[in-house]
C-alpha cells in the first residue's frame, strides 16, 4: 500500500480527485484540517468481494484519527474514479453521522440509519443504501471521501452528491479520504 501526504491530504493507493456531479475537474479540499481515514477492510489496498456487488455488497469498516473536538457531523462520499467515457461516478452519499472514530461495516439500507443516530442516506447508484463495486470491466479504484462539518445538514433524501457538496459548503472542518481498488475479473 502506498501512502502519500498531499497539502495535509491522505491518498492511499491513488490520487485525490473530488469531483461534482457532471464535472471533471477536481475539487480542492487541501485547504482543511486533515482527517486521517483508513479501512481496516482493505486488504493491501484491495476492496475484498464481500465488499463489492458480486459479493454481500457490504459497506466497509472506516476507522478516523485526528477527529476535531468540534465535530458536529459526518458526511461520506464514494465514488468510482475510473468510470470510461465517465470519470467518476458516485456510489453512496450518506449525511448527519454523529462525530465518532468509525463507522462499522454493513450499513443496512434505508433512508435513515438508526445505528447510526439517523444518519440520512442519499441518491447514488445505491438509492438510500451502499452500493458496492461491480465494474464490468477492468481494475477501478474506489475513493471513501470523508467530511467532518460544524453542523447537521437539512437535506431532503432524495440530495444527491451535488446537493450533498453544496450544503457542506462552507461547513468543512476536516476533509479525508481512503482509496481502494477492485479489478472486475474480465478483461478488457
Amino acid at each position: 500500500m502506498i501512502v502519500v501526504i498531499i497539502s495535509g491530504i491522505v491518498i492511499l493507493t491513488g490520487g485525490l480527485l473530488l469531483v461534482r456531479a457532471n464535472q471533471r475537474a477536481p475539487l480542492n479540499y487541501s485547504g482543511y484540517n486533515e482527517l486521517f481515514v483508513t479501512s481496516p477492510s482493505f486488504v493491501d489496498g484491495i476492496i475484498p468481494e464481500q465488499f463489492t456487488g458480486n459479493g454481500e455488497d457490504r459497506s466497509p469498516q472506516l476507522v478516523f484519527e485526528n477527529l476535531s473536538a468540534d465535530a458536529v457531523s459526518i458526511a461520506v462520499i464514494m465514488d468510482d474514479l475510473d468510470v470510461p467515457g465517465v470519470g467518476v461516478y458516485n456510489h453512496w452519499t450518506i449525511w448527519n453521522i454523529p462525530p465518532q472514530n468509525l463507522i462499522p461495516e454493513g450499513i443496512p439500507e434505508g433512508v435513515t440509519v438508526g445505528e447510526l443516530g439517523g444518519a440520512v442516506q442519499g441518491v447514488g447508484y445505491g438509492l438510500h443504501r451502499y452500493r458496492g463495486p461491480k465494474p464490468p470491466f477492468g481494475n477501478h479504484r474506489y475513493q471513501f471521501h470523508v467530511f467532518v462539518l460544524d453542523t447537521m445538514l437539512d437535506l431532503k433524501a432524495a440530495s444527491r452528491k451535488k446537493d450533498l457538496l453544496a450544503a457542506m459548503d462552507g461547513h468543512i472542518l476536516q476533509y479525508g479520504s481512503v482509496t481502494g481498488a477492485y479489478p472486475s475479473g474480465k478483461k478488457e
